[in-house]
């Protein structure tokens, strides 16, 4: 008898804490972390080192990997939309600086988000601001090498290195710079990525998000570019659009720790 009444005590207080846990209310703010882990096809990036395939018979050293992250969004389970400040929402991520590839957001609703949107470039309601609508992000564009002048505008995506081929047997310098052209030609996209895992925000919690770049997805994307045909690429109105189709299409996420 004695047993019968532990057993229903313990059911008892399983279901309290249940219904407790799932009641919890959820409140206050919290932060995330974005990590931006570039590779190259299943291997890891890393400049300047031993030659990856690219199309065909060319190889490929990069020397340089940079892009702009922008308009940084959230969506939670239940679809509700959390957009972050568009003045405090502009990055350089940097191969050379492991330290640029870990965006850190602050002041988040806490909430479980399965999906996650930003942009790759500035958007034209932001270039059109001038430059002094710009604040600080002009200067550390500039210092990053990541505008070709005000006029001209930003350049979204850095891509640099040599290459070798069957047609080009010694190393050959290659560039692709892809940005917006001035208000002339529009090259921002926007990726929306949904997540494998909730990624959990809370008060004492910082999950990070793990999104991976792979930078072959540049050459073998949507348009296959053979660096023989065009070794440098910067202001183009018929590639460039290309280009920002392909980088649009390079990033995945890899996992959420919570």
């Amino acid at each position: 008898m004695k047993i019968t009444n532990y057993i229903a005590a313990f059911f008892i207080a399983v279901t309290i804490t249940a219904c407790t846990s799932t009641d919890e209310e959820i409140t206050g703010n919290g932060n995330i972390t974005l990590e931006f882990d570039n590779a190259f096809s299943t291997s890891d990036l890393l400049l300047d080192t031993a030659p990856y395939k690219g199309n065909e018979t060319e190889r490929i050293k990069i020397s340089k990997i940079k892009y702009i992250v922008s308009n940084i969004r959230l969506e939670d389970k239940e679809g509700t939309i959390f957009t972050y400040p568009k003045n405090e929402s502009y990055f350089i991520v940097n191969e050379e600086n492991p330290e640029s590839q870990f965006i850190n957001l602050f002041n988040i609703p806490s909430k479980d988000y399965t999906k996650i949107t930003f942009g790759i470039g500035v958007d034209q309601e932001k270039y059109l601001q001038g430059a002094e609508g710009q604040g600080e992000f002009l200067t550390k564009a500039q210092d990053a090498g990541m505008v070709w002048s005000w006029q001209a505008g930003y350049k979204f995506f850095v891509f640099e290195g040599t290459y070798t081929s069957i047609n080009t047997p010694d190393e050959t310098a290659f560039a692709f710079h892809m940005g917006s052209h001035g208000t002339a030609l529009d090259n921002y996209k926007e990726i929306t990525l949904t997540l494998k895992n909730s990624a959990r925000v809370r008060t004492n919690a910082t999950p990070e998000i793990h999104i991976v770049a792979d930078i072959a997805n540049v050459l073998k994307g949507t348009t296959k570019f053979m660096l023989d045909d065009a070794a440098q690429i910067h202001v183009n109105a018929t590639k460039s659009p290309q280009i920002a189709t392909n980088v649009n299409g390079m990033f995945s996420v890899d996992h959420v720790h919570n």
